[in-house]
């Protein structure tokens, strides 16, 4: 399966999970302490549907939420 969007978008990217504890400052506290890092990954709403590509051809493609909700692509 293709780990990118039919618009060039990238299907999954990764980050930073930040686990904090203590009280904020603006509740009264000292301060929120991060107490551990970990890598996660966030996955965009892609969803695999027949398309028609510009040269006439009809092929399955996976399309993000955002492409679908602008109308980007034609589903058959």
């Amino acid at each position: 399966m293709s780990t990118t969007c039919a618009c060039g978008k990238r299907i999954t990217s990764t980050g930073n999970t930040i686990t904090r504890k203590g009280l904020p400052k603006k509740k009264g506290g000292i301060g929120l302490h991060t107490t551990g890092i970990t890598r996660r990954t966030f996955k965009r709403n892609a969803h695999t549907m027949r398309v028609k590509l510009p040269n006439g051809r009809v092929q399955r493609v996976k399309v993000c939420a955002c492409c679908l909700k602008a109308a980007k692509y034609e589903n058959i």
